[in-house]
């Protein structure tokens, strides 16, 4: 498949991009004074169980911005731009359209770490002290194309998943913006052993009281973390992992025995309540001495 070459310095875009992280760099491209001709995204969602349906953040900001939305691709091809500018789609894009539309994308990690869908939390789950975005040309493989700019964002020990994924987010608009005024030059093509970032799966957000502390605080960190007391449903927002010898799942105090440490809990959320110090979840439900999360 032939692509269409990236212009050097494009004059109108074309915007495809669908959750939130997506509507910064929509945001700043209109205000840096921009044409983007039509934003892409997705079909509006039904919200709950009546016809009531709800729109992509994109759309909803486009349409704020003044910015016509479609939600086909092949839409793009008629708005007379000479650039896509992919962030965070979720569609592919058929190889018809690359071949007459040029499309750059920018995506949340050092390529080739992390192609796919989730590479925010993957880096955080695989403990990666260094992850950052690229700007690369898309092309039919997934997340395949070569570089036109990398930068480099550090994972701190406390990093949380939405604190990374704004400063992801703050790092790769800066990028993208710079790429498209200073022009794109010539893409490098990526280089070492690709790893894939599937989409997490919610059965990957239980803590599994054998696995180390240092991976199940990183869970946690990722956000949605969750296991059971007696029965029931018990999320943890927030904990640290400490040295300790408890066995696995036993709780004592706030702490939680783990396969290597203990984790600490500091905020939990029981099914159907709101979020709460775990003091204040013990004096409700009033654990037993050794009884077992996630039993």
């Amino acid at each position: 498949m032939a692509l269409a070459p990236v212009p050097p310095h494009p004059r109108r875009l074309v915007y495809l991009g669908t959750p939130g992280l997506a509507v910064p760099p929509l945001r700043a491209l209109v205000a840096a004074g921009w044409d983007v001709a039509l934003a892409v995204t997705r079909v509006d969602k039904r919200r709950g169980r009546g016809s009531d349906r709800s729109p992509s953040p994109v759309k909803a900001a486009a349409l704020e911005l003044g910015v016509p939305v479609s939600h086909r691709v092949d839409d793009a091809l008629e708005a007379g731009a000479d650039l896509g500018v992919v962030v965070a789609f979720g569609q592919l894009v058929r190889p018809p359209v690359l071949e007459r539309l040029p499309m750059v994308n920018l995506h949340f990690s050092l390529l080739p770490r992390w192609r796919g869908a989730a590479p925010v939390e993957r880096a955080l789950l695989a403990g990666d002290e260094m992850t950052g975005v690229c700007v690369m040309q898309l092309e039919e493989g997934l997340d395949t194309g070569p570089v036109f700019a990398r930068a480099t964002v550090p994972v701190g020990p406390r990093t949380t998943a939405d604190a990374l994924r704004a400063d992801l987010v703050d790092v790769g608009t800066g990028l993208l913006l710079g790429c498209l005024a200073g022009g794109f030059g010539v893409p490098v093509p990526q280089e070492g052993e690709p790893t894939y970032a599937a989409k997490l799966e919610p059965a990957e957000l239980q803590l599994m009281w054998g696995r180390p502390a240092a991976e199940l605080d990183r869970l946690v960190r990722l956000g949605g973390a969750w296991t059971t007391f007696r029965g029931r449903r018990l999320r943890v927002l927030d904990a640290l992992p400490a040295a300790g010898g408890l066995a696995p799942g036993v709780l004592e105090g706030d702490r939680v025995g783990t396969g290597e440490g203990d984790l600490v809990l500091l905020t939990v959320q029981p099914e159907g309540k709101a979020a709460m110090p775990v003091t204040a979840w013990r004096n409700g439900a009033r654990p037993l001495l050794g009884e077992v999360l996630g039993g």
